[in-house]
């Protein structure tokens, strides 16, 4: 008898998940408020890009859903994907291939039709594009195998790579401040997890979003309100401007792909599947419902990449602030202020490093830092750079395991080393300065060695 139970208790709870896990998901009900584009392939993988390899290993398309139904966008061409709409809504930027043997390359369509404009060129694959302010784009293109990011106008012309050292690099949004969000493996440098990092349309201040590191966060986008949702292990997350450390979001479970469109009803259109077995299909979901609704569902494809058809407010421009120096600066104001804990008095230089030819690091120099924590030296630029802090015995404290940049001409702050972006500096004058205005050499030119 107590068995009998037993089994009728298993069965009715197997009932139960298998009513939520349907309840979880409704069937679509109708035309969207609001058309959009997205891409439709049989084999998406979405990290590929870290290896530099293809997302879209079999081709893919896109589709434009609008009240006419779904239909191909651009059925003369053998492959297309990576669809951006243009800030008035007019114009469309995608990667696409005319012949199945072609590279991929940045094209340019009207929404109202015609013929699509090629945007870029060369034998490499170029992809992921998205529109800046002034009639200019951002996209990867590949070098040797990595993807890097460059700027160049409509035309093609006025080429201006946005990302060094040795890593792939991939934009995934337009900040509403005017940065380009992308991603990278963490430590910047490696392939190894996927994060999150801004840089400016001139490729300076290149940043992560948050340090929050050491998790998988990857094809974040902006929404409305500001905050970044993204992809994570655990489902969707977001970072918002009130904390330091990622928000997992309550939707319903599943896997997400990251690249969320907000609609005019106030839903979210995501790519999502169940598990790994099943394609991604798309799925509108009202943030703090329970249940997800399905809007495209094809049998052994997957729906990724949604954007919205319509008009949107254009990013603010960057002015850019650079000099023309064939070298950088770089103050820090306070190298103690840290997500690593620093003994009172115990930094005492600083070194940088670059790579050579075969990879292999190399040191560019020593300064002293300063009893608040402050140093302040001339740097190289357009190069993987690792600084390393040490104490008074030449006894490493800390050294970074990834690498950051510096464009020619640029003069950068930061608060701290290992600071996280949202830290705020201390109001008070470095003692670095209060020394010397004259940064420390530190391009190679008087010093040698490996490490």
């Amino acid at each position: 008898m107590t068995l009998s139970r037993s089994i009728i208790g298993c069965v009715l709870l197997l009932l139960i998940a298998v009513a939520i896990t349907k309840s979880s998901l409704q069937a679509s009900g109708g035309a969207q408020s609001t058309p959009f584009l997205y891409t439709a392939a049989k084999i998406y993988q979405p990290l590929a890009w870290m290896r530099g390899a293809d997302r879209f290993p079999s081709a893919a398309s896109i589709f434009v859903d609008d009240a006419h139904g779904q239909q191909a966008m651009l059925p003369d061409f053998a492959a297309s994907a990576d669809p951006a709409v243009s800030f008035d809504g007019q114009r469309v930027l995608f990667a696409g291939k005319q012949e199945q043997h072609d590279p991929w390359q940045i094209w340019e369509v009207a929404v109202s039709g015609g013929d699509a404009r090629q945007v870029t060129s060369g034998k490499e694959d170029c992809i992921r594009p998205f529109y800046l302010p002034d009639d200019r784009v951002v996209y990867a293109r590949k070098i040797n195998g990595r993807f890097r990011i460059e700027a160049s106008d409509l035309a093609g012309r006025d080429v201006l790579a946005l990302t060094y050292g040795p890593a792939n690099f991939l934009p995934t949004d337009i900040l509403h401040d005017g940065r380009i969000l992308f991603e990278a493996g963490y430590p910047l440098g490696s392939d190894a997890t996927p994060e999150i990092y801004t840089v400016y349309s001139d490729g300076s201040g290149v940043e992560s979003y948050r340090c929050d590191h050491g998790k998988v966060h990857h094809q974040g986008k902006q929404i409305s309100s500001g905050d970044i949702i993204f992809a994570s292990a655990s489902g969707l997350n977001r970072f918002t401007s009130a904390r330091a450390q990622e928000v997992q979001i309550s939707a319903p479970s599943g896997e997400y792909a990251g690249d969320v469109a907000e609609l005019s009803s106030g839903e979210w259109l995501l790519p999502w599947r169940a598990n790994p077995k099943h394609p991604f299909q798309l799925v509108t979901w009202r943030p703090g419902s329970s249940t997800l609704r399905s809007v495209v569902a094809t049998p052994g494809v997957n729906a990724i990449e949604p954007v919205a058809l319509a008009a949107r407010i254009v990013p603010n421009r960057h002015p850019s602030g650079l000099h023309d120096w064939s070298n950088a600066n770089l103050l820090c104001l306070n190298a103690y202020t840290s997500k690593y804990s620093f003994a009172a008095g115990s930094i005492h230089s600083v070194r940088l490093y670059a790579r050579d030819s075969s990879g292999k690091s190399k040191l560019l120099g020593t300064a002293s830092v300063e009893r608040d924590g402050s140093f302040f030296v001339h740097v190289p630029t357009e190069q993987g750079l690792q600084i390393e802090l040490l104490d008074a015995s030449g006894k490493t404290l800390k050294r970074e395991t990834g690498f950051f940049w510096m464009r020619h001409g640029e003069q950068r702050v930061c608060v701290g080393c290992h600071a996280g972006p949202e830290t705020a500096p201390e109001n008070a004058v470095p003692q670095i300065l209060l020394k010397s205005t004259t940064p420390a050499d530190m391009t190679g030119a008087s010093a040698s060695g490996a490490n």
